[in-house]
């Protein structure tokens, strides 16, 4: 009978839950954890041989017992266990060896939380220890479990972020003397700039340390940072500082910042989710302001999205430069247009009978810019963008990494579907704010945020400008849109020196499209985007209203 119990009881043996930290049970149970942590794979390999691959949704004891597998042996200091436990042993291996070696963590405890399908959350407690300093480091994550294709096995799906959530696949922890000295950034009054007064410059101020660092005369300190892969680079995201051990002497960097309306920004956005807004001056290209209700990206610099019907200022340009359209023309708004073999929809269908061109832009009618699409030939939007208005070059030089927008030359449906800013094109607020700032100012100034002069690197440059015919025009059809059009509501006591074009964008997958805003009133230009918001004069038109009413 003791026989019969004692061999009961070692079949029971498992790894335990204790307070929520994994607890590998050794000793009188070891048989259950030598099988649990991988130490009978010869065994369960010619076991699983025998059997057909399993597929299908995952269990509750699959995905626990596979996190469980990985998250004791990363605790354990296993690496090769923890490697093995996922579906990237090699890369997995490469980072947890650096985990210790290069970020030189140790007293590693890792707390599962509790499953949510196929996903674990876990929070980790460790030290940061080099060259005789020390400090704790706590951070949470996420892993999710999934059936390997081979042979139907829960694995972890390894990529960079469960490791850390600030890595990218291809980036690493490290931590010793930064490479770059750390900067005080300054607002245009000399004000200090930090991510705890406003949390959307995190990445900003970031990119200005990249950027100026070596060269703003500080000294550097002693982190753990985030160093970025050659993925990463291509993104134009920066290396970033976790901890500071030891701090450094920063330098400094002033930034055209204006702080009244960075607070303004911040406010803004925060109303909102997903929400971005960039403010600057038309006359110089000064940025005033931006800001991202998520920290963890800066769309409102790096966003890529299309822009929906604000990208109309850019095609009304040049169908009034060719001669298509006139604000008070008649001018075709049908239903639907069909081009390239797709339909073209307006919003509900709406039509505009006996309507001119300023009609069909207040009320942002696709069909009345799609039904000119025969007249075009397929280069000429992209020319526009990029000799007009400065973008779609990959030119631009602010002082911290941006996505300069992109224009894409394109034929048939797809063509006729950028005049209306969908298709391929993609741009983010800090790209609209300019295009607004560009009919405000009538040439394209260069958005900044510190200023050439520091530096005296070069500034991207517009191949020409529009005729004063063309520019008086399309400051008309903005300033009507602004007064009476789809923008009238957030623009409400705003005139009458302005002009605004409202937009959304369809994004497959989500119930409601981005909603866009860009718009002018004096020397101020502003632009915002609320993804998955809904119409843009009703999303991002408030914030980007408020921070013109803001900076008056």
């Amino acid at each position: 009978m003791g026989k019969r119990r004692r061999a009961a009881e070692r079949r029971k043996a498992r790894p335990a839950l204790v307070g929520g930290v994994i607890v590998a049970v050794v000793g009188g149970l070891g048989l259950g954890a030598y099988t649990l942590y991988g130490g009978g794979a010869e065994a369960e390999g010619r076991t699983e041989a025998r059997k057909a691959v399993k597929t299908g949704p995952l269990s509750a004891t699959e995905v626990q017992t596979s996190a469980t597998r990985f998250l004791a042996a990363w605790q354990q200091g296993s690496v090769s266990r923890a490697a093995a436990a996922t579906d990237d042993s090699a890369a997995a291996a490469a980072l947890l060896t650096g985990y210790t070696r290069d970020a030189h963590l140790k007293d590693v405890t890792v707390t599962p939380g509790s499953r949510t399908g196929d996903k674990v959350p876990f929070s980790v407690r460790a030290t940061i220890s080099y060259q005789g300093l020390s400090k704790p480091l706590a951070y949470d994550s996420t892993l999710t479990v999934v059936r390997r294709a081979s042979d139907g096995r829960p694995m972890v799906d390894w990529h960079a972020s469960v490791l850390h959530p600030d890595l990218k696949d291809g980036d690493r922890l490290v931590t010793g003397e930064s490479g770059t000295p750390p900067v005080k950034a300054l607002d245009r009054h000399g004000g200090e700039v930090t991510a705890a007064k406003y949390p959307s410059l995190g990445t900003v101020l970031d990119g200005l340390r990249e950027k100026f660092g070596k060269t703003a005369g500080g000294k550097a300190g002693i982190e753990l940072r985030v160093l970025r892969g050659k993925a990463s680079k291509a993104a134009k995201l920066s290396d970033r500082t976790l901890v500071e051990l030891s701090k450094g002497t920063p330098g400094t960097v002033r930034t055209t910042l204006s702080p009244v309306l960075q607070s303004a920004a911040e406010q803004q956005v925060a109303k909102r989710e997903r929400a971005s807004v960039v403010v600057m001056r038309p006359s110089t290209g000064e940025i005033l302001a931006a800001a991202n209700s998520g920290h963890g990206f800066n769309t409102a610099f790096q966003g890529s999205l299309a822009p929906g019907s604000t990208m109309k200022v850019i095609t009304s340009s040049l169908l009034l430069e060719k001669g298509l359209a006139s604000p008070e023309k008649p001018h075709p708004c049908p239903k639907t247009v069909k081009y390239g073999g797709w339909t073209f929809h307006n919003d509900d269908d709406f039509e505009i009978k006996g309507g001119t061109f300023k009609a069909s832009f207040a009320r942002s009618c696709n069909t009345a810019f799609i039904s000119q699409a025969e007249k075009l030939d397929d280069a000429d939007l992209a020319k526009q963008a990029q000799q007009v208005f400065g973008l779609s070059m990959n030119n631009w030089a602010i002082g911290v990494p941006t996505f300069d927008g992109s224009v894409p030359v394109q034929s048939a449906a797809q063509m006729a579907a950028e005049l209306i800013g969908q298709g391929g094109v993609r741009m983010n607020p800090l790209n609209m704010a300019s295009v607004a700032s560009t009919v405000k100012a009538g040439t394209f100034h260069q958005p900044y945020l510190v200023s050439p002069d520091v530096d005296h690197r070069r500034t991207a440059t517009a191949a020409r400008t529009m005729s004063a015919s063309t520019l008086a025009q399309l400051r008309e059809l903005m300033r009507y849109t602004a007064a009476s059009g789809t923008a009238a509501q957030a623009m409400s006591g705003l005139g009458p020196d302005y002009g605004a074009k409202t937009g959304s964008a369809e994004v497959d997958g989500q119930d409601k499209p981005n909603g866009w805003f860009t718009a002018y009133r004096g020397d101020l230009a502003a632009a915002g985007v609320v993804q998955a918001g809904g119409h843009g004069g009703d999303t991002a038109g408030p914030i980007v209203a408020a921070l013109l009413r803001a900076g008056s």
